[in-house]
């Protein structure tokens, strides 16, 4: 069972959908205590850092304990920016901290449209399991004004005025800067796999 967390800000319906066409098995915990009946967790996101507030601490630290545990985690979009230790966005908001760095504002140079809404490739290196089968320069779906910085941990970058983070992994835990649920047969793909390290 795949824990959806629910702080106000994700896209839970169409995450449900997508988990679903694959076949597995999701249900949303109202208490963080809920998380221990769970063989992974999503934070899925749309919308603002300071969203990730109602992330008090009985989550964090449940959601910490679950991954000390060897339990997968995966974040979606702003999810992905919540795993790192914060963000220019809401300077006061801590992220979870897991992997190292602070997100930005991408196009600060004013050269491109913010946010950055559409379709753009994946440029990567096989190897990490959550880009396992997809193809270097498959299109995926992203809608964001924010990034996070490409760091030891980025497994694939994409680029909009400038390349950006586009996945992550550390061991079990794994972001995504795209929506996989609106990216066709690659995002599937890809919660696929995230599905298969539990």
């Amino acid at each position: 069972m795949i824990a959806l967390i629910d702080y106000g800000a994700g896209n839970l319906t169409s995450v449900k959908k997508a988990l679903a066409a694959i076949g597995a098995g999701v249900f949303v915990p109202r208490h963080p205590e809920d998380l221990a009946a769970s063989h992974a967790v999503i934070v899925p996101g749309v919308g603002h850092f300071g969203a990730t507030r109602t992330l008090d601490a009985r989550w964090v630290d449940a959601i910490l304990e679950r991954v000390g545990e060897g339990c997968p985690l995966l974040g979606i979009c702003l999810g992905m920016q919540w795993l790192f230790e914060g963000s220019e966005e809401a300077p006061d908001c801590s992220g979870l901290g897991i992997l190292g760095g602070r997100c930005y504002r991408m196009g600060a140079a004013g050269m491109v449209k913010v946010p950055h809404v559409g379709w753009n490739s994946l440029d990567f290196q096989p190897g990490a399991p959550i880009v396992d089968g997809v193809t270097p320069g498959a299109q995926v779906y992203f809608t964001h004004s924010y990034v996070v910085p490409i760091t030891g941990d980025t497994v694939a970058v994409s680029d909009h005025g400038g390349p950006f983070a586009a996945v992550v992994q550390r061991g079990q835990v794994a972001g995504v800067q795209f929506h996989p649920e609106k990216s066709g047969d690659v995002g599937l793909r890809v919660l696929r796999n995230f599905v298969e390290m539990t």
